[in-house]
């Protein structure tokens, strides 16, 4: 699978839809590759390393997953990640809205188990490893075969996986309180989602140093050492990495010419854009769009 289906957890997907907002997304990428981009979403997901060792950051805690380990994400969790060792990784996604779990009446099970977890005052483990959590990644392997063979009825399955999910980790003393977060923490990651919502906003525009530096407010130099032990990237590399990914896109459509989507995704110069896109997606532009 090519290495831009990283727009699947693109923060404006809608993840199923409004009946069943539950999204399950597989990625395969080389050795020390972006796997996830700097990012979060108002969902919870459920990350599965199948292959390969994935280092994951979720806002400036750092966690270290191996083949057959899970990391649950509570919604609005920055979060980024990249491949660890010589063989590249192969993981799935299950991204779903904790709405999905609410009752039409508030009955005893909303109140005891799915509002504490939507609140994240009773939230899953941050890692889950078939060592010490047997039954909770039994749960999740079940819901990634599902998703992948959607037999009838396996919407109810899922959900049914997941209401089990909360209900054994509750009754192994396993749930979180992830409601409070050190001020200064806090601090940082809403001062990198304001960074992230405006690159993303202005990416067709040139973006220079300083108008990002400004916006938390920092030195250019400060802004620059913030941005990197945040995200992993120096601001320009996310910059490009989330343009390219837009160019991607519009590469899939055939009547767009080239230089224009360069243009259009904010490269000044068709030379720097298709030396860009190479370091991001190991091919050209053009190679990109024959392979399609």
């Amino acid at each position: 699978m090519d290495q831009s289906i990283r727009l699947s957890l693109k923060e404006r997907q809608m993840h199923g839809d409004e009946s069943f907002p539950f999204g399950a997304y597989w990625y395969d990428f080389a050795p020390g590759a972006h796997v996830v981009d700097t990012h979060w979403h108002k969902e919870c997901e459920i990350f599965t390393v199948l292959d390969g060792e994935v280092l994951f950051q979720i806002d400036t805690e750092y966690i270290s997953l191996k083949a057959g380990d899970s990391l649950f994400i509570d919604g609005g969790d920055i979060h980024t990640g990249h491949a660890k060792g010589s063989q590249g990784c192969r993981f799935c996604a299950l991204v779903f809205d904790a709405g999905m779990l609410t009752s039409a009446n508030y009955d005893l099970i909303q109140d005891q188990l799915v509002l504490p977890f939507q609140e994240r005052k009773a939230t899953l483990p941050r890692l889950i490893s078939p060592e010490y959590h047997g039954e909770l990644s039994a749960h999740i392997s079940e819901m990634i075969s599902l998703s992948t063979t959607r037999p009838p009825g396996y919407e109810a399955a899922i959900k049914g996986h997941l209401f089990l999910m909360l209900s054994k980790a509750a009754a192994g003393g396993l749930l979180c309180n992830r409601s409070r977060t050190d001020s200064a923490d806090m601090s940082r990651t809403e001062r990198l989602k304001k960074v992230i919502a405006y690159i993303q906003t202005h990416y067709p525009q040139p973006i220079r140093l300083s108008e990002l530096a400004d916006l938390i407010p920092m030195s250019e130099g400060q802004f620059s050492r913030f941005f990197k032990s945040m995200t992993g990237q120096t601001p320009v590399d996310y910059m490009n990495s989330y343009r390219v990914r837009q160019a991607v896109e519009l590469l899939r459509q055939p009547e767009y010419k080239i230089s224009d989507i360069a243009m259009d995704v904010g490269f000044g110069h068709i030379s720097y854009f298709v030396r860009v896109f190479r370091k991001f997606m190991n091919c050209t532009p053009s190679e990109f769009r024959k392979k399609l």
